[in-house]
């Protein structure tokens, strides 16, 4: 494949507003690891470390490729591991509106893929990412022997917060103001650590301070309000029995964004599929306890 690399040091900052290599980016996690790729119309930026079978990160909405920092030099051991900032997260470029689906950030990211040539065979996702795999692998778009789900958000809301979440995800998204007032609103530190605890994880204030620098950015917070707003997924749910690839989901008893039985319900849903469940971490369990999540990803691709 024809691949389009721009390197780190070559001042490509975002657009208007929107983080700044040069300036957020120069203490960002593992730099030397990282890299700006062009594909499927847009800028991306992707980490990469180690040698062998190609290992695939994703993170959920709203975080970056920091949230790997501990994961991935620990997979790096076994893995050419692939970690790229999702459409309008962290440093990577926004989708176009209409390619802002499940579907449209699946196509743009297997085509970010091909043009670094990478196939993976082990895919991890966290949150949104879970889902992101799912939908590229029930597409076609990669052909992984295992998928890890890290507190997986593969179904839609419950009750009254499903009839209303995405409505006003979209509403919110399509307000210009809305992002500058988010990002205006967790410009001090005890919004971002209020935030975070409601997920069940306390990180340190190395963490903290990596949520912070990406929740004061109106340009983050109007791509996680976009990627919100775009989600189907219903339909997800409906093909999830199809998936081929085998299906390991962690799940953690203080997740408090995404309820542990969730993954219980997938597990009986999808045929094969089995959860590794962990007691006493929340949402981001990964940052929390990195040597945890990664023996269950080790274990499970064996």
């Amino acid at each position: 494949s024809r691949k389009s690399w721009i390197p780190c040091s070559a001042g490509h900052g975002r657009v208007s507003e929107g983080l700044s290599w040069e300036r957020d980016g120069a203490d960002w996690p593992h730099r030397q690891a990282s890299r700006f790729v062009v594909a499927s119309g847009m800028r991306w930026h992707v980490q990469q470390w180690g040698q062998g079978p190609t290992c695939l990160l994703l993170h959920g909405t709203g975080a970056a490729t920091h949230t790997w920092r501990d994961v991935a030099p620990l997979l790096a051991d076994r893995f050419n591991v692939v970690a790229p900032d999702l459409p309008g997260h962290g440093f990577s470029e926004a989708l176009a509106a209409h390619r802002q689906s499940l579907t449209g950030m699946a196509a743009a990211i297997s085509e970010l893929l091909e043009t670094l040539d990478a196939r993976p065979t082990l895919a991890v996702g966290h949150s949104a990412g879970a889902a992101l795999l799912a939908r590229m692998a029930l597409d076609g778009c990669i052909a992984p022997d295992t998928i890890v789900s890290l507190n997986g958000a593969f179904l839609p809301f419950r009750g009254v917060a499903g009839r209303f979440v995405g409505p006003l995800a979209r509403l919110l998204a399509i307000n210009p103001l809305v992002p500058r007032l988010f990002a205006w609103g967790a410009g001090g530190g005890a919004t971002v650590e209020r935030l975070i605890r409601s997920t069940g994880s306390s990180l340190d204030a190395r963490g903290a301070e990596l949520y912070g620098r990406l929740l004061r950015n109106p340009v983050h917070v109007a791509g996680a309000l976009a990627m919100m707003a775009n989600w189907d997924l219903e339909s997800l749910k409906r093909q999830l029995p199809e998936l081929k690839a085998r299906l390991v989901l962690v799940a953690c008893g203080d997740d408090g964004a995404i309820p542990p039985e969730d993954a219980f319900r997938v597990r009986d849903a999808v045929p094969g599929a089995t959860v590794t469940y962990l007691r006493h971490l929340g949402h981001l369990a990964h940052e929390e306890r990195p040597d945890l999540v990664v023996a269950a990803i080790v274990n499970a691709a064996h």
